[in-house]
């Protein structure tokens, strides 16, 4: 293990443990992502296309569904408020955000479709995806039940997630006021943005963009090996600290008031699929600072969940003791 290890093994299995005694709210856009697999034995007589006979048909939770699934695999309470449609696929993402111990009654059911993204896969090349799914900003009646029910869900928080994938459901009124009542109760706040309200996280403990989001919200291109402009962002921006996701380079956190870049690299043995990795991340990181954890030793512990997530297939769930294990392995690429 490096010398530069900012934490001991004794801290991170410490923090790790306290992970049950937290209650986590994650605010978003939630998906059920469907994988249709089989073969292909022929062409379509009605076009230049593969027939597919169906042999699997696998349901998973997907964006900030998946944060919430994650944070479950914690194990700490989970609550997770966003829209449905009334539809089969509200209650399929129901029955497995329940078999997961996870709070449903923050998922508020509105006239559009619940967003699912359907995967055809033979074998295990993807042939196509097919989404249904509204993606236009709630409207105000919609935004009234979403705040509403993030005032229940924070009444007992200990920590809060607000996981934006561009469908409608982060917009300012509703950004505005989680981070009202997260303030209010001084609770952590993790935000994993993208381009539409980059600017409206003010007052945010962790901000978690990709170096290609933060590069799009900039207009500009960051150098990474000079970052010396990225602490100003941070005073931009009005958060805390930013942790820049930067894939196989790993991270680099930036906080308020710091002159200087924490660089963390990569932990990951073996990549196999990067899928889910920036869920795992998020969920590692609030759960980290609802038990106590600095922005830096959160970072560290989270880079760790990514490095063992990205060696499995899809959006997988990381275990404390995968973490642990991680940890003990000491291989930094």
């Amino acid at each position: 293990m490096p010398s530069t290890q900012p934490i001991s093994r004794d801290r991170i299995a410490a923090l790790l443990a306290l992970s049950p005694k937290h209650r986590i709210v994650v605010i978003g856009d939630a998906m059920l992502d469907v994988y249709l697999r089989g073969d292909v034995d022929r062409i379509s007589p009605e076009a230049p296309v593969p027939v597919v006979r169906v042999r699997d048909k696998r349901h998973a939770l997907g964006g900030a569904a998946n944060v919430a699934q994650n944070v479950a695999a914690l194990g700490a309470q989970v609550e997770l408020v966003a829209t449905v449609g009334k539809d089969q696929s509200a209650q399929q993402l129901r029955d497995m955000m329940m078999a997961i111990g996870g709070d449903t009654r923050g998922l508020v059911a509105v006239n559009r479709p619940t967003t699912t993204k359907t995967r055809v896969l033979a074998r295990a090349q993807q042939l196509v995806r097919v989404d249904e799914e509204v993606d236009e900003d709630c409207t105000p009646a919609e935004i009234g039940l979403l705040n509403s029910a993030i005032t229940k869900a924070l009444g007992d928080a200990d920590a809060l997630i607000l996981e934006d994938y561009n469908k409608g459901v982060l917009v300012p009124a509703v950004i505005a006021h989680a981070l009202a009542i997260a303030a209010k109760k001084k609770i952590p706040v993790v935000v994993d943005p993208k381009y539409r309200n980059f600017f409206s996280y003010t007052g945010a403990t962790v901000f978690k963009p990709n170096r290609r989001e933060l590069e799009a919200a900039l207009g500009a291109a960051i150098d990474v090996e000079h970052p010396e402009t990225l602490p100003a962002l941070v005073e931009r921006l009005g958060v805390e600290s930013i942790l820049l996701t930067l894939s196989e380079n790993g991270m680099a956190l930036i906080e308020k008031g710091a002159t200087g870049v924490h660089r963390i690299p990569t932990t990951a043995r073996e990549v196999y699929d990067v899928v889910g990795a920036g869920d795992t991340v998020t969920a590692y990181l609030a759960a980290m600072l609802a038990s106590g954890a600095t922005a830096l030793e959160a970072a560290v512990i989270a880079n760790y969940a990514a490095g063992v997530e990205v060696g499995k297939l899809g959006a997988a769930t990381v275990s404390v003791g995968e973490v642990l294990e991680a940890f003990d392995l000491g291989v930094v690429g």
